[in-house]
């Protein structure tokens, strides 16, 4: 039986966790705001994030001096996130993604694929809607499924996306990745990323019901995480799509 560590375990997400890994019939421990990361790395098999950017150095510290893989969930991560990352993944299994989602996973491989084939007539809009307590914007999961469309037209995202259109902006930029992004409600995450060519028009699509879809694709990526070598892996390796 493994045991698997929770970041933020008293969260809506470390609560949907736990439940994902009862049901996989795996054991968990948990940790939230002023708990021992440390204790917590030590204790278990594999970590599983998804609490907030300022926490992360202080938890990747303790999985390299536990030597413990993580899975690291939580969105709105900056440059120097990243870099954290990157070498921390010298001495550890490491995995990043905007979305632990299944279904996300194989969208974005989708998207890619869609941008590959479809050229820069074909305009790119990826729109999201999450509930009203979500504080960054566009999601984790829009900028991974923009960053799909990126790799597909062999571009770069940070120079050929347009977001916040506001007032006289003048025509859309040729060749450009649009974003928009929707708060209300309780929305748990809806995206859709179109490709509006001309006179036609494709839209591909995901739906998140509930959060245990997050949760579970989280679990299996814990499980498969914890047979590899130290090294930074995404969501698509755990689906054999990469």
């Amino acid at each position: 039986m493994t045991s698997i560590g929770i970041i933020g375990s008293e969260g809506r997400m470390g609560v949907a966790l736990a439940a994902a890994i009862a049901e996989a019939g795996q054991q968990h421990r948990g940790a939230d705001k002023g708990g021992n990361i440390v204790q917590l790395a030590s204790e278990s098999d594999v970590l599983v994030d998804f609490s907030s950017p300022a926490a992360l150095e202080a938890t990747l510290d303790a999985c390299i001096a536990a030597k413990t893989p993580i899975v690291i969930g939580t969105t709105g991560l900056e440059e120097r996130h990243h870099y954290l990352i990157d070498n921390a993944a010298k001495d550890i299994a490491v995995l990043q993604t905007g979305n632990t989602s299944l279904g996300v996973t194989l969208l974005a491989h989708l998207v890619r694929e869609a941008a590959t084939r479809l050229d820069a007539d074909w305009d790119i809009e990826v729109v999201e809607m999450h509930h009203r307590a979500k504080v960054d914007a566009p999601s984790g999961t829009a900028l991974l499924l923009g960053q799909a469309a990126a790799e597909g037209r062999g571009i770069s995202l940070d120079t050929c996306s347009e977001r916040g259109r506001d007032g006289l902006t003048g025509a859309r930029g040729h060749g450009k990745i649009g974003f928009a992004s929707l708060r209300g409600g309780t929305v748990a995450g809806d995206h859709d990323v179109i490709f509006a060519g001309p006179e036609e028009m494709i839209t591909l699509s995901h739906r998140a019901e509930n959060r245990m879809i997050f949760a579970r694709g989280a679990v299996r990526a814990a499980l498969w995480l914890i047979r590899q070598k130290p090294d930074r892996y995404t969501m698509p390796q755990v689906l054999g799509l990469s």
